[in-house]
């Protein structure tokens, strides 16, 4: 579960709605469907205008991304796993590799892991794994890219949904108490407009892009960690291959753990 998501969204329409009561304004000038049909069917619809079908039908998935974390390798697993490898290619050769194969979950890792094993050149396994991530990146460039345009979307259509307002607001000016309702609920569009803009769908896109580089630097991390062990290096040297991956706290937790258990394997 990604707890920020909702933390964010959660002070988001606090943010919005204390605001508004400490400015003294009714809360329940929100209660405007027009503005709603305007904005968010307006953004909608101009996503549907935008993008073909087969993208927008994405639309539900990115978005539970951005609540549920993909199951990703840690990265730590990761450098053990290919250190454990490596030590039983040194001494049995690739092809010992071949029962491991059955036991990897990520398709990735074990398409590249068949390649390396069936010994086709490293040159073409590389330039077969990059050619994956960067078809994948594509993918989810394209993903994040309908939250953005949501977001553009919507702040523009908050403005119209005001222009409308107050087109009909002014249409009738004889009741000057009714009027300035009128006008206070025209502005409700552009609230909403700038709300969903910049408080929902950028910073979806945004999160949507960083999960998108996080599983990029895991797959590079297994590239790397494939190559090495068809390379035939050391687990010394794979280790620190890896670890480049790995940030300073990381590092330093991953070295403690291994003092830890040599500790206790000499106990």
């Amino acid at each position: 579960m990604e707890k920020s998501t909702f933390i964010g969204i959660v002070l988001g329409l606090a943010a919005v709605l204390v605001g508004m009561v400490l400015k003294g304004a009714p809360l329940h000038n929100l209660a405007n469907p027009a503005a709603f049909m305007i904005i968010i069917v307006g953004t909608f619809a101009s996503l549907f205008i935008g993008f073909p079908m087969n993208e927008i039908a994405k639309f539900p998935t990115l978005l539970k991304l951005t609540f549920i974390n993909p199951k990703l390798v840690s990265r730590q697993d990761l450098i053990t796993m290919f250190a454990d490898w490596a030590s039983i290619t040194r001494r049995e050769g690739l092809l010992a590799l071949e029962a491991k194969v059955e036991e990897i979950e990520d398709p990735f890792l074990k398409n590249g892991m068949r390649m390396v094993i069936d010994g086709n050149d490293q040159d073409f396994v590389r330039d077969v794994l990059l050619e994956d991530i960067s078809a994948m990146e594509e993918r989810h460039k394209a993903g994040a890219l309908l939250f953005t345009q949501a977001g553009t979307y919507a702040p523009t259509l908050g403005v119209l949904g005001a222009v409308v307002g107050l087109i009909a607001a002014l249409s009738d000016m004889s009741d000057m108490n009714k009027l300035a309702h009128a006008i206070a609920g025209a502005f409700i569009a552009t609230l909403l407009g700038i709300f969903t803009g910049y408080v929902l769908w950028h910073p979806i896109a945004n999160k949507l892009k960083r999960i998108s580089k996080r599983e990029s630097q895991v797959k590079l991390m297994m590239v790397e960690g494939l190559l090495s062990i068809q390379s035939g290096v050391s687990t010394i040297a794979i280790n620190q291959k890896l670890s480049v991956y790995l940030s300073p706290k990381e590092r330093l937790q991953m070295q403690e753990s291994k003092e830890g258990k040599l500790i206790e394997q000499e106990a």
